[in-house]
């Protein structure tokens, strides 16, 4: 638990130092534990989650880095690879594909990855995987769009 500890505190000085450098990502550690973290994270351009802002929770094992944290959305999102009403997501490196050498903030930017290419074959959503693996394309994205500008688009007024 100490060495998890001390790599959290390292990833967490090293955001504070790349709060400038990387924009699209804000990665913010709970201040009672180090073991909880939050992630506003931009949608990227191009895509229907363009213009959103979308938050992400983490809950950090006391195994990390050797153990993969968890990461779900709290933003309602359509996406092929998240789970709808949970949040969960389905990315390989959160499961058995993690290595010690990923970061909170890299797994940030893996997450902006998948939603820019999604990957319909193993969906945690099902409405949104059958639309993308039928060709409907049209259909996913007016869907996405109109789920980032529901949940993940400042209210106007």
């Amino acid at each position: 638990m100490q060495a998890s500890r001390a790599r959290l505190f390292k990833e967490l000085k090293e955001v504070q130092r790349e709060k400038v450098v990387d924009n699209d990502i804000q990665l913010v550690c709970d201040d009672s534990n180090i073991f909880k973290w939050t992630a506003l994270i931009k949608g990227p351009s191009e895509t229907p989650y363009e213009g959103g802002v979308f938050q992400l929770a983490f809950a950090v094992p006391e195994q990390y880095p050797l153990q993969p944290p968890q990461v779900r959305f709290l933003t309602k999102i359509f996406h092929p690879n998240v789970h709808f009403k949970t949040g969960e997501i389905c990315l390989d490196i959160l499961k058995n594909a993690w290595s010690p050498a990923w970061t909170l903030q890299s797994v940030c930017r893996a997450i902006i990855a998948l939603m820019a290419h999604p990957e319909p074959d193993s969906p945690l959503n099902c409405d949104s995987g059958n639309l993308l693996r039928s060709g409907d394309l049209r259909g996913y994205q007016s869907m996405a769009r109109m789920y980032t500008r529901l949940a993940a688009m400042p209210k106007k007024g």
